[in-house]
């Protein structure tokens, strides 16, 4: 009998953080800090709007681009918070979570062989989703020492003739990483040279710490070589009800549709309608999850200090990606030693990309109180790998 799969699609590889969740499924007393999930529930107001809809049987279809209620929404949403304009009607794509997006901007844009640029450690969809649509991933190592920023040279060095398009993913799932607008200006200037387009992931875009985030979208030029994604499932505690949005030119959104309308029809009806009241009334409760997000960054941060874990300040997101180089282990044989020892469960750095060896991802999205529970165990680890140099 033929082989019935596609070698594309046997080649690449699964996803590296769920082994470790697998396995810890399976044990007692774990103590997770690998999900990147927020721990707060979504918030009553838009919970209720949901279960409305459903009352009001509001179950049916929507346009494929999503409701004109909820694009509206998000218009004034990016203009009110990052001076971003863009039309309604033909500029906004509602979609089945942020993923959706990224995929199918890939999948418009892409011919055979071009390639993409993907600053790594980075969120694991980019690189399959490039060689699903039959572009050719080209990575870029971010380095420490430059708190994993992606800088001008590093932009400069591995563009060619054939790329295309560069993706811009921060704030930075695992890092934390953000840039600031001279680091987005300077990357502008690079792209508008070389006749690039961008596709800029800020699903974290709400969870900054000091500095309001700047989209490259809002700089001079960059509008309309700019694809912007967002959602609601980390800013508003929404990751099931599966929405997010992406937004640019005219001539882009129209063929994304068509990919969208032919492969999803539409995002989840219910959860649009409960994307309305979080855009319409959420300010405080983003606010709010914000806050708490610091609080515990803060913490993390003065523990790695006193333990004497190395580990770069985060200013996004809500990760911490510290070093565990010292220790002369991988990051997967850590991690795993780690859950068997001590029934902790975090990401290797390598889940990210190569680039990631000798770090871990370390999620704050949990309670004070099970960081604490975490971090003595931690502590206790590595105690004893240090007492055995």
């Amino acid at each position: 009998m033929r082989n019935p799969l596609s070698e594309k699609v046997v080649a690449i590889k699964p996803s590296g953080i769920r082994k470790f969740f697998d396995i810890a499924s399976e044990m007692e007393d774990v103590i997770s800090l690998g999900v990147g999930e927020p721990d707060f529930d979504t918030p009553w107001h838009v919970r209720d709007e949901g279960i409305y809809s459903l009352e009001k049987g509001r179950t049916f279809y929507t346009s494929n681009s999503g409701l004109k209620e909820l694009r509206e929404e998000i218009s004034r949403y990016l203009e009110r918070r990052y001076q971003l304009k863009y039309d309604p009607i033909h500029e906004i794509l509602v979609t089945v979570g942020g993923s959706e997006g990224i995929d199918i901007a890939l999948r418009a844009m892409l011919d055979p062989g071009d390639e993409v640029l993907i600053p790594e450690p980075c969120y694991v969809s980019y690189l399959p989703c490039v060689v699903l649509a039959d572009g050719v991933p080209v990575t870029i190592e971010l380095k420490e020492e430059n708190q994993f920023r992606l800088t001008k040279e590093e932009l400069l060095e591995k563009i060619t003739d054939k790329t295309k398009m560069l993706v811009l993913p921060f704030p930075n799932n695992p890092t934390g990483a953000v840039l600031r607008r001279e680091d987005l200006e300077a990357i502008a200037e690079v792209v508008i040279e070389k006749d690039l387009f961008v596709l800029s992931d800020e699903i974290y875009s709400e969870l900054t710490y000091g500095e309001d985030h700047v989209s490259i979208a809002s700089l001079p030029g960059m509008w309309e070589r700019t694809l912007t994604i967002n959602g609601f499932s980390k800013s508003y505690a929404m990751t099931g009800w599966r929405l997010g949005y992406i937004c640019g030119s005219r001539a882009i959104v129209e063929q994304m549709t068509k990919i969208h309308q032919f492969a999803i029809m539409c995002a989840p009806t219910t959860a649009q309608y409960a994307a309305v009241e979080a855009l319409r009334n959420g300010d405080g409760d983003v606010a709010m999850m914000r806050e708490a997000y610091n609080q515990r960054r803060r913490f993390l941060m003065h523990e790695f200090e006193r333990m004497g874990l190395k580990c770069f300040e985060p200013f996004g997101a809500f990760y911490v990606f510290p070093s565990i180089k010292e220790f002369g282990l991988s990051s997967d044989e850590f991690a795993m030693r780690l859950l068997e020892e001590e029934h902790v469960a975090v990401v290797p750095g390598t889940a990210f990309g190569e680039c990631g060896e000798g770090f871990l991802r370390i999620s704050y999205a949990y309670s004070i109180e099970a960081l604490k529970a975490a971090l003595a165990r931690i502590e206790r680890f590595i105690g004893r790998l240090r007492a055995q140099r």
